[in-house]
């Protein structure tokens, strides 16, 4: 019996990874089965997976959230820190500029003209008494500390503006023809968010409460020159979304809910600042008249 020559045998196929094909790779993923070159490679549980899978798995897993529904996130409160910056930059510029605040300052009879100056008056504060900056500074430091990581930025953001826009309103309803500058209307806002979400949280709220109640005879006290229309404004809407975002119930439906709360106070105050402005116009109206 002969034996011929030994039948040829094909050459294996060097694996290569997907995302690299110059590099060979004898790692499969654990997941889909593809070779995974090292820099592609993730650790897992079991095994390794590749780059893509690790990315697939990480887009259904839902988000970790708070108490309150915010997402959780490391690091700094950037939103409290972004709005400091901003409210510093500002004020820089009002000492550079004496017309930045003429531009940007609160007066009810511009509410139909120009009502960005609502919100704009609150980064605006006072040229001659530094203690004005300073304490808005420090409240918002320290209110913005604790709020913003349990709320999330998005919510915290929120809070802060309609607060500051619910002081707006309130100067608008009761002394519309004052001048307001400064984030105070803001700031109360969070005393009263802090105060809401640490009752709500079976919290020892009465420390704030006092902190709250010392900060707003301030305002009454003759000759200080507080707008304490805006503490008053501000306060409410914030204890107001403050309430939205701690009692909401928890489930899947729970930010539609809380944000549902903050478009229905939003309303509300856009509602009353219609009705302000209205008021000006009639009282306007009726001096003229009489001149």
């Amino acid at each position: 019996m002969a034996f011929g020559q030994p039948a040829h045998q094909p050459e294996m196929e060097v694996p290569v990874c997907p995302r690299h094909p110059d590099r060979p790779s004898y790692v499969r993923c654990q997941r889909c089965g593809r070779p995974a070159c090292p820099e592609c490679q993730r650790s897992a549980a079991v095994g390794v997976q590749c780059i893509d899978c690790v990315a697939e798995a990480n887009r259904t897993l839902r988000a970790p959230r708070t108490l309150l529904g915010g997402r959780v996130r490391d690091g700094k409160p950037a939103a409290t820190y972004t709005l400091i910056g901003l409210c510093v930059a500002v004020y820089a510029l009002q000492l550079l500029s004496p017309g930045v605040q003429e531009a940007l300052a609160y007066n009810g009879v511009y509410t139909g003209s120009e009502p960005w100056r609502m919100l704009t008056s609150t980064f605006l504060h006072s040229q001659g008494f530094l203690m004005h900056i300073a304490f808005n500074m420090y409240a918002l430091f320290i209110t913005g500390r604790i709020l913003e990581p349990m709320l999330g930025r998005a919510r915290f953001l929120a809070l802060y503006l309609l607060a500051g826009l619910g002081g707006s309103v309130a100067v608008l309803l009761i002394n519309p023809y004052s001048w307001v500058v400064g984030a105070s209307g803001a700031v109360f806002g969070l005393f009263g968010a802090l105060l809401v979400v640490t009752r709500a949280r079976g919290g020892n709220y009465k420390p704030v409460l006092v902190l709250l109640g010392i900060n707003l005879a301030i305002g009454f006290i003759p000759g200080t020159n507080i707008a304490w229309q805006a503490h008053l404004g501000g306060l409410a809407a914030g204890a107001a979304l403050a309430a939205v975002f701690a009692y909401a119930p928890r489930g899947p439906r729970r930010a539609l809910l809380q944000w549902t709360g903050v478009l229905v106070v939003a309303a509300v105050l856009l509602a009353l600042t219609w009705v302000g402005w209205q008021n000006v116009l009639q009282d306007v109206a009726q001096r003229y008249g009489a001149a």
